[in-house]
């Protein structure tokens, strides 16, 4: 019997009955592992080695640190601060949720976790200013996805993980995308709230206030510069800076800010419990799920698959990110990442496609699988704080969708300025 073939059929069966993602990558493992007579304890050895590496302890980390953060009182001053920054213009209060976004996605690293924080505060907002609730929602979800680009980056960690691509390359990489992207978000909120009439209070732009917010807001902003900027000059490790972003939330929420209480502090360390328990059980078990695809030679496979095709790469990255796209519609990002990388990564580095780039190219499509359902986390926190149904939502992100297309596309064709920054601090990576 076809091993890679029985897997798949296992994989999308158990899928399609409702068992959870984990449990389903479990099932196909044991299926492939059965059919090459490989003993089951490859399961658990492959947990261990999953669990292994160090820098893993930085996304529990950077998700108990945005929780502190957000908990804490810091997503307030940051959003004050978007707000004396453009809240004037037409559609000012849905610009004022992308920057805020832009700017909580340096300290939470998650697009669900940015979602959540700034539009619990600019949803309602945007509703009592006449935005049509789908669109303020919308908004806030497409916005908060750029936590997943912006570093640092949990699924950017991820996929370093994986690869063993640098960490800090990555998050370099991930700047200059995630802020354009920000921009063109800007863009698409302003023509639809120009249009419709939403917002703006026509007042005149004064640097008096926004530099009082910046002031008053200081803390928080100082924030990703303590974190990125220590990681960049070397002072610390990426794990190490995690452990300072949570020292730092810790101190500023309770002695500076003074939001956080003990019932906060245990919503922060149980949220991240639970979020941490899940990333590692899909960790756990779709590792021998990769083991299992070098095995059955996999790789190999897909690269004869796309032999008539090599002599063009850039079709090939569209028809991954198309695939990437489709499945992100029915799974979740960190199992797509964990199953998908071991297939792809062989094939889209032999065809000398720099691995920082994929990287970037794979969250930024794992990005759109947050904004479309049946799976989209971001759609289902900002459907349930706007009060809406996720069909609405799903009808008012439509256009915030355009500007992630357009990146996609950016990326296949012009790529070589993702990797400029990474190469200007670090040097041009050998491959």
């Amino acid at each position: 019997m076809n091993g890679p073939l029985v897997m798949a059929a296992a994989f999308v069966f158990a899928m399609a009955i409702g068992v959870p993602i984990p449990f389903a990558a479990g099932l196909a493992t044991v299926a492939g592992l059965l059919i090459a007579d490989i003993p089951l304890t490859l399961m658990a050895q492959a947990a261990w080695t999953a669990f292994e590496p160090f820098p893993l302890v930085t996304i529990p980390l950077f998700i108990l640190a945005g929780q502190l953060m957000e908990q804490g009182g810091m997503s307030e001053k940051l959003v004050t601060i978007a707000k004396r920054l453009v809240g004037a213009y037409k559609g000012g209060m849905g610009l004022v949720t992308v920057v805020a976004c832009m700017f909580f996605a340096a300290l939470s690293g998650s697009g669900p976790a940015t979602t959540a924080a700034i539009g619990s505060i600019t949803i309602p907002a945007m509703q009592k200013e006449g935005y049509r609730s789908r669109f303020a929602g919308a908004i806030a979800a497409s916005a908060g996805a750029l936590g997943s680009m912006i570093p640092p980056s949990n699924l950017l960690i991820i996929f370093a993980l994986v690869t063993d691509v640098s960490i800090p390359r990555l998050f370099l990489a991930g700047i200059l995308p995630g802020l354009i992207l920000g921009l063109m978000l800007m863009v698409v909120v302003f023509v639809i709230s120009w249009k419709n009439g939403y917002g703006g209070t026509e007042e005149r732009f004064r640097w008096g206030p926004l530099l009082w917010a910046l002031w008053d807001g200081k803390w928080a902003v100082f924030a990703p510069i303590l974190i990125l900027g220590g990681i960049y000059a070397g002072i610390f490790t990426p794990s190490e800076a995690a452990a300072v972003a949570v020292a730092y939330g810790l101190f500023v929420g309770l002695f500076v800010y003074k939001g956080l209480t003990w019932v906060k502090l245990l919503h922060a360390f149980k949220f991240t419990a639970i979020v941490i328990g899940t990333v590692l059980f899909i960790l756990g078990s779709t590792k021998a799920f990769g083991q299992l695809v070098t095995i059955f030679d996999i790789p190999s496979d897909i690269l004869t698959l796309f032999q008539g095709l090599i002599a063009y790469p850039w079709l090939i990255m569209l028809f991954i990110g198309i695939f990437y796209i489709l499945v992100g519609m029915w799974l979740e990002s960190i199992p797509q990442i964990i199953i998908f990388t071991a297939v792809f990564f062989p094939l889209v580095t032999s065809l000398g496609i720099d691995p920082v780039v994929f990287g970037i190219f794979t969250v930024m499509t794992c990005e759109i699988g947050f904004l479309t359902p049946p799976i989209g986390v971001n759609l289902f926190v900002a459907a349930r704080i706007s009060k809406i149904s996720i069909e609405d939502i799903s009808v008012g992100v439509l256009p915030l969708l355009i500007p992630y297309i357009l990146m996609i596309l950016i990326l296949v064709f012009f790529s070589d300025w993702v990797t400029w920054l990474p190469n200007l601090v670090y040097g041009p990576q050998l491959r």
